[in-house]
């Protein structure tokens, strides 16, 4: 027969000290999925607030890529004249644009992230990796749009759709991981260093120039064509060009290399952008 044990009426309720954990901490992935409703909740959120009280709404979605693409058509190919492998430039560099700003708007809403969430963080428990995530997630809303608008034109402009096409979730999921490789570097560094936020779109601009989204790694000297592969986005770009436009550019390295090199790069900052987060997470509910 079960026994309990009973505590005198004057005694004092037990007591439970939490301390913070030393040293690295343990992913934890699955207790993210477990709170996989509330990242959802946060991206509905952020697709949300990103249109409200715009007249245009989700328009701004075709009309950014648009504008951007006429920008630098007159500037890489009017003023330039630098080559697009064989492809119209205004396709050529739309395409670029797609993982391109689903890259440079995630960066800057998940390096910004756990800031503009201080409330939340500081008044209830979650997994914190939740925030960057939810951020990176709602552009994926901006790019299907803007994805059905290349479409249209590749039709238009009578360029044969390839049957790698199909693996464009295979571009989205890499555009992903890179930009997750380094927005968990920042949001977790805004925190403790306010001038992060300052840097990112600096970093932004520089990363739109040193990234074949204007040209081709092909106009790059074959010297320095495996520095610029480097860049986690080079690959991703060149990549995707192929995926919906079935073209490889011409140069010193073959495009599996490049793809190859980038990945890697994006790769390792991913998983050390994971740990780092992890081990700074402890330290944001008092800084925040």
């Amino acid at each position: 027969m079960a026994s309990s044990i009973s505590l005198p009426d004057d005694a004092p309720p037990p007591s439970v000290i939490l301390r913070p954990t030393k040293g690295w901490m343990a992913l934890n992935l699955r207790e993210l999925w477990e709170y996989r409703e509330l990242v959802f909740f946060l991206t509905w959120r952020d697709i949300k607030v990103r249109y409200k009280q715009t007249v245009l709404g989700a328009l701004w979605a075709i009309l950014n890529p648009l504008i951007n693409m006429v920008v630098l058509e007159f500037v890489f190919g009017r003023l330039a004249h630098l080559g697009t492998d064989g492809v119209p430039g205004p396709l050529f560099r739309f395409a670029a644009l797609l993982p391109w700003g689903l890259f440079s708007k995630a960066l800057t809403a998940s390096g910004r992230s756990m800031l503009t969430n201080r409330s939340l963080i500081t008044k209830v428990y979650f997994p914190r990796l939740a925030v960057p995530l939810a951020s990176v997630f709602g552009g994926l809303v901006d790019f299907t749009i803007a994805f059905f608008v290349l479409l249209a034109m590749i039709l238009a402009y009578g360029v044969a759709i390839p049957i790698q096409i199909l693996l464009v979730p295979i571009g989205v999921l890499m555009t992903l991981i890179a930009v997750l490789g380094v927005g968990l570097w920042l949001s977790a560094l805004n925190v403790l260093y306010r001038d992060v936020g300052y840097i990112i779109p600096v970093l932004t601009q520089i990363l739109l120039f040193l990234s074949p989204v204007g040209y081709s790694i092909s106009s790059v000297s074959p010297k320095w064509q495996w520095v610029f592969a480097l860049n986690p986005m080079t690959g991703v770009i060149e990549a995707f060009r192929w995926m919906v436009l079935g073209v490889k550019p011409k140069t010193a390295l073959p495009l599996e290399t490049i793809v190859g090199i980038s990945f890697g790069v994006a790769l390792v900052l991913f998983v050390t952008g994971l740990f780092f987060f992890r081990r700074m997470e402890r330290r944001f509910a008092d800084v925040v």
